[in-house]
């Protein structure tokens, strides 16, 4: 981040949540016309790129400034576009600044927002105004079928992989990084069911996604991963779990997605009786507190626990999906929390008195106390635990509400 015009140039994207409503939020590099910085014409296309996968587009202008002709080319662009459009005119730290943010009301867009990006005023109604376009997780409809998307950084093995189960050249496999531009379905049966497979681009570090065909590549992954039920992540045996897979990883969690680490070309690396338990170690120590993800390891071009991964995979979506009955859940847990009651707060004692699961479609429970404000994450945790221990919920995400009594 810097003060300086022209900083972003490569795009920023990420999970978020508001209002209990997930959504993907990505930032673009600015939008000029006239530019003799080499730059800007990539930038231009990228947004173009950008503003065509969105469902929301929030047009960011300076109070500071105020209405300029830049802003007016750019309005533009975006009538064209038939997205749903926010003004947020940023910089709005005094009232007289914020009384300019009416200036932008003549580019003909009925909603502007005066914000400050730097102290978080008004940013609460922008939000409120962008995801009253969105549906509650549990509002969104959902096939029957499975979807099982296949990701990881380039060259790690992906289209193989789906190649190798599907048993033709489904997707283009060559030894250079980035083959696969766009997400591939393929429907597939094994073990009784059927499901979707979605091979996907190759998701690299931010600051090395280069042209605007790789940029595109990337977003279609991460619209797969949205839609997908399970996610199996692929390493390279050979570098082990890099920054960008935790930052995959991450971002699976964040949409409650269930998830597998394939470690693939394993029959590349030299083993003793111990290499397995240290490499599992590793990885788990750089996942910290998603060590509920279950890790196998292969090699695609040996067909080596390839259909283990598969059916590993159904297993972790059967987890997702699992409804726990409200008595197994008080038979289970209730006598675990009254061996190891919540700590106490300043002399007050919390009691759970009461568990139920919430009708989501992710593991979610809520738990009924008397101080829900009081519980620490280190309990969560505990209680996370516990469900673990007595209901799997392997490769998945849960969530845990305290709520009051």
């Amino acid at each position: 981040m810097d003060n300086t015009s022209g900083v972003t140039r490569d795009r920023h994207y990420g999970a978020a949540v508001w209002n209990g409503k997930n959504f993907t939020v990505i930032d673009t590099g600015g939008y000029v016309v006239g530019s003799d910085d080499k730059f800007e014409g990539a930038i231009r296309d990228q947004v173009s790129i950008a503003l065509d996968e969105a469902s929301v587009v929030i047009f960011m202008v300076d109070c500071a400034d105020g209405l300029i002709g830049l802003d007016n080319d750019f309005a533009q662009v975006l009538r064209s576009s038939k997205k749903p459009i926010y003004i947020a005119a940023n910089k709005a730290d005094t009232a007289e600044r914020a009384l300019i943010a009416n200036e932008f009301y003549a580019m003909g867009f009925n909603d502007v927002f005066a914000i400050s990006s730097a102290s978080g005023s008004g940013t609460g109604e922008l939000l409120d105004a962008v995801v009253s376009n969105f549906q509650r997780e549990e509002e969104v409809e959902t096939s029957e079928i499975p979807r099982i998307s296949i990701l990881g950084r380039p060259n790690v093995g992906k289209s193989s992989l789906l190649n190798v189960l599907i048993g033709k050249e489904r997707a283009i496999v060559t030894d250079e990084a980035g083959t696969t531009r766009d997400a591939i379905d393929t429907r597939y049966t094994a073990f009784g069911k059927d499901f979707i497979l979605t091979d996907t681009a190759g998701i690299r570090k931010k600051s090395r996604v280069k042209d605007n065909v790789e940029f595109y590549s990337v977003m279609r992954s991460i619209g797969a991963m949205e839609n997908s039920d399970v996610c199996i992540i692929v390493l390279d045996a050979s570098r082990g779990l890099e920054s960008q897979d935790v930052n995959i990883i991450s971002l699976a969690q964040k949409y409650n997605k269930g998830m597998l680490i394939m470690v693939n070309k394993w029959d590349l690396i030299q083993k003793d009786n111990k290499t397995v338990d240290n490499f599992t170690k590793e990885i788990y120590s750089k996942l910290g507190e998603m060590d509920y993800i279950p890790i196998i390891f292969s090699s695609v071009h040996k067909k080596q626990r390839i259909f283990q991964v598969l059916e590993k995979a159904l297993e972790v979506y059967e987890s997702r999906i699992t409804k726990i009955s409200t008595s197994k859940l008080n038979d289970a847990l209730l006598p675990e929390i009254e061996r190891y009651p919540p700590p106490s707060y300043k002399g007050k004692y919390i009691k759970i008195k009461y568990i139920t699961q919430l009708p989501t479609h992710t593991p979610t429970f809520a738990f009924f106390c008397n101080l829900p404000q009081y519980i620490k994450h280190s309990y969560e945790r505990y209680i996370e635990n516990k469900l673990r221990m007595h209901f799997g919920f392997e490769g998945v995400p849960v969530r845990i509400f305290f709520r009051k009594k």
